[in-house]
């Protein structure tokens, strides 16, 4: 996936992957996932995903700041 956010692309194709979470069994309409990627420049964001009846019912790119990262990662 691919979006542009105030003037900066952030792409799942061409970014690093650095850590996923999944929550729920696949096919659980409750069920989503979460992806963080940092870009070539140094810029993360999250991928996220899931079903119908989950927070994230839609694909979409949230941006995220390097001093929010480590918070992301502690909140398992």
């Amino acid at each position: 996936m691919k979006k542009i956010i105030c003037k900066v692309e952030y792409d799942t194709e061409t970014s690093t992957l650095v850590e996923k979470r999944t929550y729920g069994e696949f096919g659980d309409p409750k069920g989503y996932e979460e992806s963080l990627y940092v870009t070539e420049g140094g810029k993360y964001f999250i991928y996220v995903n899931g079903g119908e009846e989950s927070i994230y019912p839609e694909e979409n790119i949230k941006r995220i700041s390097a001093a929010k990262v480590d918070e992301w990662k502690a909140s398992k």
